[in-house]
């Protein structure tokens, strides 16, 4: 059945004068037909009923006198082809309720606005609206947006708020005085092929906690950002992984809120894209160029991932993040910008895979602040100033990284923390420089063709060195600087124009099984004063003699070999080398012995062959008499100033029988003899105040005589400093304790608090994973104690497979006597120049027989305390007296004793 059909005209043909009097006439379902005109009326539509204008879009009006033109309160109307206006001070189109379509309509005045549960269509409309916002969908209701053009002289675009939906498609929102689309509230969004322009402000503002999701759209010509993204008071940010993946599993974490995917962001006034407060961002196969400022900024607690998303031509920073925010970038490019590549400061988070930063006028990846940077398997090439540099308390770890054309350093280190692997830098000014105390590792990574020194470890720096090689370097191929602490291990140098290896004044290198090869000048050169150990290094085709030893300088090699050049050593008058089991080979000018010259063995230097045999040591004028080394004069000073301590008699025949045993191991492997197993790390059980910290700090010191540690320096931790606060941040801040230690022990303290009782998903589990895989890989240079009461300490070792097998001896630390804590206080009471009368000392140890023993009790704490009390009673006493003597002064009295137990 044909559905009726109702005319209207303004005269003559038509039945109804009026477009309202055919809709009140009309039965659901019936086509009001109007004539050319202009129509002074205001509809109200609660029926499903259609209303098109007879000749075609354009041809007829619908003016409101006041209030909107056409309001909606029910049924499924359908506005085709109809212009509808109204002043600016009330929407030209009210929907309140029902499901309306607009097509094909122009709307201007007042604009569109859609409340309570409305559902509203437009379709291949023209919407201008001098109001706050030209399309405004509120409250709960939906609305479809399709093929439409959105203008605003005055106010926003399109604006979503409260719980409204919208769907947006194939529409254009431009030449709107304020921003072109707004999402607030808890309202969505969903935007494809859409574009938006000619803002007076951004193109988008999301204020979380609303959604959006943006595909294939365009934003461009704004005079603010492409997109902005802010929060409300209270909103958290959604807490995916910042390289994108989102996590809804057991941890709660909500979903990304804002997502941009195949869409461009390009001429802004400002920023391409800013995402502030608990803003969440994600950004798949995206463009963002040519913006006034930054392509994207990052601050607050917002989290941003970006994939496949290319950021290039931008006049200042590339991506920058700031404060807390996390940035993880997946794919892509960051290219030809004004200032960095990358920007990390505060204590944001930035995570970069199988990305590239080209062209940057400023340093391609720059971190600092407390920053943490995760750069792998990226490219970063012609940068004008460094290619990655990482400086102030920040932290970087690059893996598989490739920098190439540097004008300045490849990799730079300034007061950061660093772990390098498997980085190739290429054609850089300087290759990778280190300046910082925090020991950064730099394993398995090539440096090629720098235009001066390969690898450069700063004046005061530690740094370890492992695997890869250093080639066709314009200087040094790896330059230690002043009092710096490297290690260098199964490191190629290869191709330099200058020396192979250079020892400044003062520098401590440890150096094993390291290959110099066809350098300009020498393999290594120690300069005045220079130390350092060299073992099992290989040194030939050099243009220089392969070792020079400056005046004053003191290195020890062993087991060295030179080969295939002219001369294989030089050094000056008052240089004191030390070369044990060192040889030279195919040498035209040689110094040292040919391998094999007294017994036929070879050195481990040459590759192969055992360690045992060759020549003895060699020594320098300035190295006579050293020939006990560290050994025989420390040592024995370390192991009276052990048995000095109070008590701990069990503990300190346990250290010295672990003394001989290592000072048998030692021996075996100068002798070039397997040595028998032995695990340095140690358990200490003990209460507080036993004297844990104290032994440690002295096991360290004696280690480093032994020769079996480099220094012999005491790191302590706790749980604090290797447990993170979130997912991704305990294995490198572990991993950073850990290398402050290297060439010493690392003490922790209540270790049992990693593993808290009844937790098993406790961050603290990741630690002790990471710790034992470091104990591992570092078994020669970091010895580790771990340390706290001896009932849960059990509980530890229980807690992963891998402890047992390392932690092979506890030591116990028993409580301190009465007898002991007299002591005690007697050591203290000599340190300060008091004496203690025989009858204070009895009154002491009656002071002591009276304490509980509770939680409180603080062994050596106790006595520290009991002291300190003594000495402000002893100033009570005496102040009092007019002229003290000396033996007033120094001499403590019964009545000092503190009579309160604890």
């Amino acid at each position: 059945m044909k559905p009726k059909v109702l005319r209207v005209a303004e005269r003559g043909w038509g039945s109804y004068r009026t477009v309202m009097a055919a809709i009140r006439a009309a039965e659901d379902g019936a086509v009001v037909h109007v004539q050319p005109g202009v129509y002074h009326e205001s509809l109200l539509l609660d029926t499903d009923v259609t209303v098109l204008a007879e000749k075609g879009p354009g041809t007829v009006r619908i003016v409101a006198a006041h209030g909107p033109a056409v309001s909606v309160v029910g049924g499924a109307p359908v506005l085709r082809g109809v212009t509808v206006q109204s002043s600016h001070r009330a929407p030209a189109v009210r929907v309140a309720g029902g499901a309306p379509v607009l097509e094909g309509c122009a709307v201007s005045g007042g604009g569109v606005e859609a409340a309570h549960d409305a559902v509203v269509t437009l379709r291949a409309c023209e919407v201008e609206g001098a109001a706050v916002s030209s399309v405004h969908i509120t409250g709960t209701a939906t609305a479809r947006v399709e093929d439409c053009v959105i203008r605003s002289v005055s106010g926003h675009g399109l604006t979503l708020s409260d719980a409204a939906v919208a769907e947006v498609r194939r529409t254009t929102v431009e030449g709107v005085a304020g921003i072109g689309v707004v999402l607030v509230g808890e309202s969505q969004g969903t935007f494809e092929d859409c574009a938006v322009r000619r803002t007076g402000e951004a193109a988008v503002l999301v204020h979380m906690p609303a959604r959006a999701v943006l595909r294939d759209c365009r934003l461009h010509d704004t005079k603010a950002e492409g997109v902005r993204i802010t929060d409300a008071p209270g909103v958290t940010a959604a807490t995916d992984t910042p390289d994108g993946e989102a996590d809804t599993g057991a941890t709660g974490r909500e979903a990304v809120r804002v997502r941009l995917e195949k869409c461009e962001i390009y001429d802004s006034g400002r920023e391409g894209l800013l995402a502030s407060g608990a803003a969440s961002l994600r950004l798949q196969d995206c463009h963002v160029r040519d913006t006034g400022g930054a392509g994207l900024i990052a601050t607050g607690t917002s989290r941003v991932a970006l994939d496949g998303t290319r950021v290039v031509d931008v006049p200042g920073t590339g991506l920058a993040v700031l404060e807390r925010a996390e940035l993880g970038v997946r794919g892509g490019a960051v290219a030809r910008t004004g200032a960095n590549g990358v920007h990390a400061t505060d204590e944001s988070v930035v995570r970069l895979t199988e990305c590239e930063i080209s062209a940057t006028a400023f340093t391609a990846l720059h971190v600092g602040g407390s920053a943490r940077a995760e750069a792998m398997s990226c490219t970063v090439r012609d940068s004008a100033q460094h290619a990655v540099r990482a400086e102030g308390s920040a932290d970087l770890a690059a893996e598989d990284v490739r920098v190439e054309r540097a004008r300045m350093t490849g990799i730079d280190v300034k007061g950061a923390d660093a772990v390098l692997r498997r980085c190739v830098i290429s054609g850089a000014e300087t290759g990778i420089r280190l300046d910082t105390r925090h020991r950064p590792l730099v394993e398995d990574c090539e440096v090629l063709r720098s235009a001066k020194t390969g690898v450069e470890v700063a004046a005061g720096a530690g740094a370890v060195l492992v695997g890869g090689r250093i080639d066709g370097s314009g200087s040094a191929g790896v330059f230690l600087d002043e009092n710096s602490e490297a290690r260098l291990e199964d490191l190629t140098v290869s191709d330099t124009k200058g020396s192979g290896l250079v020892i400044w004044a003062g520098a401590r290198p440890r150096i094993r099984s390291v290959t110099v090869t066809g350098t300009g000048k020498n393999g290594v050169y120690a300069s005045e004063r220079a130390q350092g150990l060299l073992e099992d290094c290989t040194i030939s085709a050099t243009g220089y003699p392969a070792l020079y030893v400056g005046g004053g300088a003191a290195p020890v090699l062993r087991r060295c070999l030179v080969r295939d050049t002219a001369e294989d050593l030089s050094q000056a008058d008052d240089a004191a080398p030390t070369l044990e089991h060192c040889y030279s080979s195919g040498v035209k000018k040689a110094t040292l012995p040919a391998p094999g010259a007294d017994d036929g063995a070879e050195p481990a230097g040459a590759g192969h062959g055992p360690r045992a045999g060759g020549a003895p040591p060699r020594k320098g004028k300035a190295a006579a008499g050293r020939e006990d080394g560290a050994e025989g004069h420390q040592l024995p000073v370390l192991l009276a100033e052990l048995d000095q301590l109070v008590g701990l008699e069990g503990v300190k025949d346990e250290v010295a029988a672990m003394t001989k045993l290592m000072q048998m191991v030692k021996r075996r492997q100068d002798a070039g003899l397997q040595p028998p197993p032995l695990s340095r790390h140690l358990i200490f059980a003990g209460n507080p105040g036993t004297g844990k910290t104290t032994v440690a700090r002295l096991y360290g010191r004696i280690l480093a005589a032994l020769g079996l540690l480099t220094s012999g320096h005491l790191v302590e931790a706790d749980r604090n400093a290797l447990v993170g606060e979130y997912v991704g941040h305990t294995a490198p801040k572990t991993t950073a304790v850990f290398r402050r230690a290297f060439g010493g022990v690392l003490f922790i303290d209540e270790a049992y608090a990693l593993v808290p009782a009844g937790q098993s998903s406790d961050f603290g589990h990741e630690a002790i994973s990471t710790l034992v895989k470091l104990m591992e890989d570092h078994r020669d240079d970091v010895v580790v104690i771990a340390a706290g009461y001896p009932e849960d300490m059990n509980r530890l070792i229980d807690s992963n497979p891998g402890l047992a097998s390392r932690f092979t001896r506890t030591l116990r630390f028993n409580d301190y006597s009465p007898d002991d804590l007299v002591r005690i206080v007697e050591y203290q009471a000599a340190q300060h120049e008091y004496r203690i009368a025989e009858e204070t000392a009895a009154a002491l140890l009656a002071h002591f027989d009276s304490i509980e023993r509770t939680e409180r009790f603080g062994n050596g704490r106790t006595a520290r305390q009991a002291f300190q009390r003594m000495t402000e009673r002893h100033a009570m006493r005496v102040t009092d007296s007019a002229e003290p003597s000396d033996e007033d002064l120094t001499l403590l009295l019964p009545a000092d004793v503190p009579s309160a137990v604890l």
